[in-house]
């Protein structure tokens, strides 16, 4: 298959999203010619081979970040997506456009696909369709919901990575048609364990990790507020993570007399986040909504017990008291409660750690794509065959891609 991908945010731009949506065009690249068509920032190359994958980076206005895209930069990317689409069919001929996040990127992938008469596959990533902490989320907004919509009812396939995304649909959007859950993936990349001496933070300590864009939706201060209570009171956190709260998060750290139990490591390589994640105790997150959560994935990978809210994508693999604990959001003394029993039970934390190491490898990205690459095949032959809606589900009755 020729496959063309769009997503407005692909690495080192961005979040979750682009990650993983770069890891299923690598691993179809394998098979197949990829292309993606994303945003451009600043001095990286406006076309690049990478991994296999060919990356079209198009112009769009006022991108002055990697973490956080602007409303000005959300609002040109669909039209200079079309324009860059339009330049790759001058050249040839694609099978299929895969297109991530309904908005802003499924208007500048569905008229293209339109206009060449072929299937459009729409990946649903969570935060573009619900994010409870943003004014402008697109549920809230008439043209937004009537954008997403749109993109929803016209796409030949449409997928979500979770039960939680798809039911957001359902909830928030008229759309009543179908959606096939592919639950995302992870590569565990080789990399040298590191002490926490050599990473620069301390020792004789219960630790705990959070990875992310410091932006409202991960209500970090939730989590500096659970290390003020009792339970918490020797336990130190490493962020790791850059954007817009990160100036506000760290005053606030300094002003709850945290400054030396909160370390604030920025942006960090995959590497180092790997490391850091290894010389941890346990994973913690207080996030409001998360659609996946690739990070938990990545905790489990190097055995990490599990602390966040029990709302969101990753309910469908993480279960309380056998992955960590599942928590009520927005409650600073759940968070701490659940991390004070991880420190006062070294058998239960060992029962864990076997459990994560166990099941991570059930989470790998290669099924992922392997699922996306039966479900393009299935949109192609519906598309022969001239009837998108006869298509047999490839999942079966659950809407689960099996692979």
């Amino acid at each position: 298959m020729k496959l063309l991908i769009f997503n407005y945010e692909y690495p080192p731009v961005g979040g979750g999203g682009g990650v993983v949506s770069s890891g299923i065009a690598e691993e179809l690249a394998q098979r197949h010619r990829v292309c993606v068509v994303t945003s451009a920032y600043r001095d990286l190359p406006h076309r690049e081979e990478r991994a296999g994958v060919e990356i079209v980076r198009v112009p769009v206005v006022a991108r002055h970040d990697l973490d956080v895209a602007t409303l000005r930069s959300l609002l040109t990317y669909p039209p200079a997506a079309w324009l860059g689409a339009a330049r790759l069919f001058r050249r040839e001929r694609f099978d299929i456009i895969n297109s991530h996040f309904a908005v802003p990127t499924g208007p500048g992938s569905l008229p293209f696909a339109k206009l060449a008469g072929i299937p459009h596959v729409l990946s649903l990533h969570g935060g573009d369709i619900y994010d409870p902490s943003k004014r402008l989320s697109p549920h809230r907004l008439g043209l937004l919901r009537a954008t997403v919509n749109a993109a929803l009812r016209l796409s030949d396939r449409v997928v979500a990575q979770s039960t939680n995304t798809r039911d957001n649909v359902y909830r928030y959007y008229s759309y009543r048609g179908p959606i096939d859950l592919i639950p995302l993936g992870i590569r565990k990349p080789a990399f040298e364990p590191a002490t926490r001496e050599e990473l620069g933070l301390p020792t004789g300590v219960f630790l705990g990790v959070t990875v992310g864009r410091l932006v409202a939706r991960k209500a970090l201060d939730v989590l500096l507020r659970a290390l003020l209570l009792p339970e918490c009171a020797c336990v130190h956190l490493a962020v790791i993570g850059a954007g817009p709260e990160s100036d506000r998060l760290q005053g606030l750290a300094r002003d709850l007399g945290l400054a030396d139990r909160a370390h604030f490591l920025g942006r960090v390589s995959e590497t180092r986040k790997w490391q850091t994640l290894g010389a941890s105790d346990a994973y913690v997150s207080s996030t409001l909504h998360e659609g996946f959560g690739l990070v938990y994935l990545e905790a489990m990978a190097v055995g990490l017990p599990v602390v966040t809210p029990d709302y969101g994508g990753q309910i469908d693999f993480l279960r309380d008291g056998e992955s960590g604990f599942l928590v009520p959001p927005g409650q600073p003394a759940a968070l701490a409660q659940a991390i004070a029993r991880l420190r006062g039970q070294p058998e239960l934390v060992a029962r864990i750690r076997q459990n994560n190491l166990r099941q991570a490898p059930e989470h790998r990205i290669e099924r992922c794509a392997e699922a996306y690459e039966q479900l393009f095949e299935a949109a192609l032959e519906a598309r022969a065959r001239g009837n998108t809606a006869s298509v047999a589900n490839p999942s079966g009755g659950d809407g689960r891609v099996k692979v």
